[in-house]
């Protein structure tokens, strides 16, 4: 069987691919799987350093803030539907999958131009434009949320959540510790709380300088923390890092080594994204959530308002994280029955093996539209 996989753009779009296609992998061993990116984003190095081939597309954004430059935008797009035609034509896939993102539309397009069964995978609360824009052309749109009848039909709808790196669960905290003494020449002791701080793939402006507004008290502080800034503000935040020479906390632009990472936290900062959302329900980590305001219809405070309504996470609003921000991650740490309260509800939100009952139920269409 031939399975067409499409989406990326940020990581919240590449792993729950990759994921996909590792189960899709692990159940149907001789299957042949083809990825569609945006020849300028970084799924065109993740899903090759995953192990599988990928084509990208010239695919842009619109520009909503110089709509004049949308002219070029436009020729990309036509370009871009008749390449995926031509990929779709080629590849014949049995069965297409999208996740999101712009790459994701023209491939699911040309698809269902083709009668190629299409699946959709959405992973925030609140549907993107692109899985929206495709919701006639699917055969079944694997959602994390309940009530997303509102954004699809509900007769394809399945509950899935979303798929994660199947690695995650394969944690140790000694051998994390190891590690970024080994990396970043800090030893992270056994005794003391620790912190884990991440902005998602590309990092967080907002808080990343509320970190460094609090380096330190953090560095006085009776905890430890693993910062990971992103490559775009790590020289930023590296400098500041240095002037305050704290011995508590690991500095770095990526953390490559989640799994251990997630070990060692106590609390973890994050932004609101689907897939780090999704982490955190399976591995029951308690956490302060700091939606991003710069993303389409504000989807990441909706992600976050689904857990905070159920007691399994904390809530700080971008605009007050410079000066909230710390205080409430000291507070949570230093209280355990609130620590305990957020991992009990947290983890009942957890949907284990999402990427395989996905693959599960895409191998059914495959098979299905072979008889």
């Amino acid at each position: 069987m031939k399975y067409l996989i499409s989406g990326g753009g940020t990581g919240g779009h590449i792993f729950p691919a990759v994921s996909i296609a590792n189960a899709i992998r692990q159940l149907d061993t001789e299957a042949q799987i083809l990825f569609v990116g945006a020849s300028s984003r970084m799924e065109m190095e993740r899903v090759p350093e995953a192990g599988y081939k990928i084509v990208g597309l010239p695919i842009r954004g619109f520009n909503r803030s110089q709509p004049w430059k949308n002219v070029s935008v436009l020729i990309d797009l036509f370009r871009s539907l008749g390449q995926a035609k031509r990929i779709v034509r080629d590849f014949a896939p049995d069965v297409a999958v999208g996740v999101g993102g712009y790459a994701s539309g023209a491939a699911m397009k040309a698809a269902a131009w083709a009668h190629v069964p299409v699946v959709l995978q959405e992973q925030n609360g609140f549907a993107g434009v692109t899985n929206r824009l495709l919701r006639n052309d699917a055969a079944l749109i694997c959602v994390a949320y309940e009530g997303m009848e509102k954004f699809f039909p509900k007769d394809r709808i399945l509950l899935t959540g979303n798929p994660v790196r199947q690695n995650l669960t394969e944690g140790d905290a000694e051998r994390g510790r190891a590690y970024f003494r080994e990396q970043a020449g800090i030893t992270l002791r056994s005794d003391r709380p620790t912190l884990l701080i991440i902005g998602g793939s590309l990092g967080a402006r907002t808080i990343n300088e509320s970190i460094i507004a609090a380096l330190p008290e953090l560095s006085q502080a009776n905890l430890q923390v693993i910062w990971q800034t992103g490559k775009v503000y790590y020289e930023q935040c590296k400098q500041a890092y240095d002037r305050c020479g704290a011995d508590n906390i690991v500095c770095m632009p990526f953390l490559s080594n989640m799994p251990d990472a997630y070990a060692l936290a106590d609390v973890v900062i994050s932004r609101a994204g689907a897939s780090s959302i999704s982490e955190l329900c399976l591995l029951g980590k308690p956490a302060i959530l700091v939606p991003s305001p710069n993303v389409a219809e504000d989807h990441q405070t909706h992600n976050a308002m689904a857990l905070v309504h159920r007691g399994a996470a904390v809530l700080v609003r971008d605009a007050d994280a410079r000066e909230q921000l710390v205080p409430v991650a000291l507070q949570v740490l230093g209280d355990e029955n609130k620590r305990q309260s957020l991992h009990e509800h947290v983890l009942a939100l957890a949907q284990n093996d999402s990427a395989l009952r996905i693959a599960k139920e895409v191998i059914r269409l495959a098979n299905s539209r072979s008889k």
